[in-house]
């Protein structure tokens, strides 16, 4: 692959950019010719719907996801229904900004039975599919890394998100492949294999050692142990050639300059990617 064909792929996932508010993010990546965005809720809440549309269509960018959708468990129908509902939101929220791709992040248990936990999350995406199917929105499952299984989600492997997906059509439900969250997997490939048709996404950052913080230890792709450019391969062969988001968190990008993180990410993205 050309490295400009590469790069017309790039998508800044908001969140490496947390410092920043969405009209800074649009004209991040305006300046440093960063085609894609990815857009944060909690960004669009700010400023509203409506404006976050017109701020990213008047700079000519293309959304590749909204994040997030999920949290499905919870301990009452009540909360569960609670959480359907902002669930409809936010692909209300992605169709409107002209993605087709919502990211779920599931959710962790409501206490310690992680299998009720899981079910629920399967009930929780079975209650979405005909809402996103109508909005034109496809409901992506990201697997977290295990680390994650106790406060953000309980779907931890490819194989638990391509199980719960392949009871749907490609078109309905697929999968997120991010780097950070799988690397450590053995079957990894094996299960990118399996995922060919409905892979939605592809999100790169690094795993550096020592990782300084469990949540905010994200690194700049090339500064870590992950094999990210076999990834990518295998993400193509599997059938995704779609945009490939930068999502790094991690508090000490934070604090820097909004344009001197940018200028990192396309360096080390051309390099390492």
């Amino acid at each position: 692959m050309t490295n400009d064909k590469l790069m017309s792929r790039l998508s800044l996932n908001q969140i490496t950019t947390e410092q920043w508010n969405l009209q800074e993010a649009v004209e991040g990546c305006v300046r440093h010719d960063i085609p894609w965005i990815s857009v944060w809720r909690h960004k669009i809440e700010e400023i509203g719907l409506q404006q976050s549309k017109r701020l990213i269509q008047d700079a000519g960018l293309q959304v590749s996801s909204v994040c997030r959708g999920g949290m499905f468990p919870a301990a009452t129908a009540k909360e569960r229904a609670e959480k359907i509902d902002d669930n409809k939101r936010a692909i209300e929220e992605a169709a409107e900004l002209g993605t087709d791709t919502l990211v779920l992040v599931c959710g962790p248990s409501a206490d310690k039975d992680i299998d009720t936990a899981r079910a629920q999350v399967a009930e929780g995406i079975d209650k979405l599919v005909p809402y996103a199917k109508d909005h034109g929105v496809k409901l992506a499952i990201e697997p977290l890394h295990p680390m994650f299984a106790a406060d953000r989600s309980v779907i931890n492997t490819l194989n638990q998100a391509t199980t719960i997906a392949e009871k749907y059509s490609a078109n309905e439900v697929g999968v997120i492949v991010d780097v950070y969250h799988v690397w450590w997997d053995p079957n990894l490939y094996h299960e990118i294999e399996r995922a060919k048709g409905r892979i939605l996404g592809f999100h790169v950052s690094d795993w550096k050692v020592p990782m300084a913080d469990m949540f905010k230890g994200r690194a700049m792709m090339g500064e870590g142990v992950i094999e990210i450019n076999r990834m990518r391969k295998a993400v193509e062969d599997a059938g995704y050639h779609g945009p490939i988001e930068v999502e790094i968190i991690n508090q000490s990008l934070w604090d820097r300059s909004g344009d001197d993180v940018l200028k990192e990410v396309t360096q080390s993205f051309a390099k390492h990617v």
